[in-house]
């Protein structure tokens, strides 16, 4: 008895080093007979231990059990019964996931995009000296603007567009600059814009603001500084040496300014002379200075912390000169050189447009994107190019995986001075055909520096112009009064040194049949009001309900 024991622990030992069998015996019923070593018995339970061992099995001869090794677990998944279903399964689950996937990036690329709110509704621009008199001293203001909110809100306007109200001299319509973080005393002062942008966000609006980064009033810190060589500001501007005898400058080449002449003067402090694309009191500064380029950003940083929505940046096509200071190439070959004095009558291949300007606007947007993180805040961004070719100014858009611009601003519609319907159709197609793909449009039907509407094409057509700006795909823009139809004033009274051409269509806005057209209650207003007020004003559009309903849904009066 005691044999036939140890014979059984001597067995199930060599079991135990041979493998782990949680608990599962294999060929239990042999274990309780009586092993006799020369039986076949014997050599079967030998044959079951030699499995375990490190010579190879035959797996013909074994089925599997529960809690079998892994080397023979191993063994028989490399069988074709066992593998082959579990290569489809897997193939299967790989083909499944990758069609999810497909399919995913297919219904987020066909699915309509939500639109931002710069998308969902019509902008509309305020030139802010002519839309509301708040102080009785004949000049629009901000208040003023806060004021009228109530009736920029009956137009569904989801934008309000106000154009430069920075501290400045009044040369060019407030672009010479001279503080960037100031507001003019015309308009009111800081308290009054951060109301006036609590107001807008209060009605559900957004606000966006004009910025000139090309230049600056010759009255700016930065210049007098310059001027005078002091510090790092020396190179804040384009300065070049020149020479000037009996009052009389002889400028590095034949570059002109926009408005006329060489676009070079004469500092008698420095003693050098400096570039200027618009007016003398207009000097530009040199974004190659990379402590410009950050003067420019700290300025854009500010206005975004009081709760500005986005920004117009103007003028952005004069960022940068090229720096060999070659002449430009004359339109007409044979003119004389010295009787080349219109802007016109070069090809400004070196003072436009430059290499690395793009760079600079992408710079703009990037900050604009540091602050759209929050949601419903993202912050627009809009070019001014106008001149250009259709071709160039929709590179403001930027490559198809960096963005600059939401869209430059096109005023192309604003250009037309005959009512043509093939004229429209060439100017709608031109600019939906050159757009990117993905990008998205704009229109507009008048602007700060051009014709009114009524004044280009004649009243019978302000309703059908209006009509066609919401009819397009994209966002429209209204430039204040054109929803009544304001046509230009025939003279200005102002004394102000101004291109008075593009005054007449900023007279002040035409609120109502009473004195200054509702405009103001002082005694004179900035410029005078259009003769034809007694009809044409906001009270007799509301009262007459000639509204414009799109199919977005916005209605503007008309």
């Amino acid at each position: 008895m005691a044999e036939e024991k140890s014979k059984r622990g001597s067995i199930g030992m060599s079991l135990k080093g041979c493998q782990t069998n949680n608990g599962f015996v294999q060929n239990e019923d042999i274990l309780e007979k009586d092993p006799d070593p020369g039986s076949p018995g014997d050599s079967r339970q030998h044959s079951a231990v030699s499995i375990l061992g490190p010579e190879e099995p035959d797996l013909k001869d074994i089925q599997p059990y529960a809690g079998m090794p892994k080397e023979v677990l191993f063994r028989f998944s490399s069988q074709a019964r066992y593998r082959v279903p579990r290569e489809i399964l897997f193939w299967l689950t790989v083909t499944s996931v990758l069609v999810l996937i497909g399919a995913t990036i297919a219904i987020i690329a066909i699915s309509p995009k939500c639109l931002d709110w710069w998308q969902a509704g019509p902008m509309y621009q305020i030139y802010p000296r002519s839309f509301k008199d708040s102080n009785k001293d004949g000049n629009g203001d901000l208040k003023g603007i806060q004021d009228k909110l109530d009736y920029i809100t009956t137009l569904n306007v989801k934008t309000v567009w106000i154009t430069s109200f920075y501290k400045s001299t009044l040369k060019d319509f407030r672009h010479g600059i001279e503080d960037f973080r100031e507001i003019d005393p015309i308009f009111g002062t800081m308290k009054d814009f951060e109301n006036l942008v609590a107001a807008i966000h209060d009605k559900g609006l957004k606000l966006i603001i004009d910025f000139i980064p090309n230049h600056t009033s010759d009255k700016h810190a930065w210049f007098q500084l310059s001027r005078n060589r002091t510090g790092k500001y020396t190179d804040y501007y384009i300065w070049h040496d020149c020479v000037q005898e009996n009052g009389i400058t002889t400028p590095p080449n034949n570059w002109l300014s926009v408005y006329g002449n060489s676009s070079w003067h004469f500092d008698e402090i420095r003693n050098q002379c400096y570039f200027h694309q618009f007016t003398k009191e207009q000097p530009d500064l040199n974004f190659r200075n990379p402590d410009v380029q950050e003067e420019i950003k700290e300025i854009i940083q500010f206005w975004l912390a009081k709760g500005v929505d986005g920004f117009s940046f103007e003028a952005v096509k004069f960022l940068l000169e090229a720096e060999h200071l070659r002449n430009e190439i004359q339109v007409i070959k044979t003119q004389i050189p010295d009787t080349v004095t219109q802007y016109s009558e070069l090809y400004h291949d070196f003072t436009t447009m430059q290499v690395g300007m793009h760079d600079i606007v992408r710079n703009f947007r990037y900050i604009m994107d540091q602050y759209s993180t929050e949601p419903g805040r993202y912050r627009f961004m809009g070019t001014e190019a106008y001149g250009d070719s259709i071709d160039k100014i929709v590179m403001y858009y930027g490559l198809p995986f960096i963005q600059e611009a939401d869209f430059p601003f096109n005023d192309y519609l604003t250009r037309l001075d005959t009512p043509s319907g093939d004229r429209v159709f060439e100017v709608i197609t031109s600019w939906m055909e050159h757009i990117p793909a993905g990008k998205w449009p704009n229109w507009m039907i008048g602007g700060s520096d051009r014709a009114r509407l009524t004044s280009r094409l004649g009243k019978e057509y302000v309703n059908i112009m209006n009509m066609l700006l919401f009819t397009l795909p994209g966002t429209p823009i209204t430039y204040y009064g054109e929803e009544i139809g304001m046509g230009n004033i025939l003279a200005t009274n102002i004394s102000e040194s101004y291109d008075a051409d593009t005054l007449l269509s900023k007279s002040p806005m035409q609120w109502d049949n009473s004195s200054n057209a509702g405009f103001s209650e002082g005694n004179s207003t900035w410029l005078p009001t259009n003769s034809d007020y007694h009809t044409v004003n906001v009270d007799v559009s509301i009262n007459e309900n000639f509204t414009l309903i799109p199919e977005t849904g916005n209605e503007f009066l008309c």
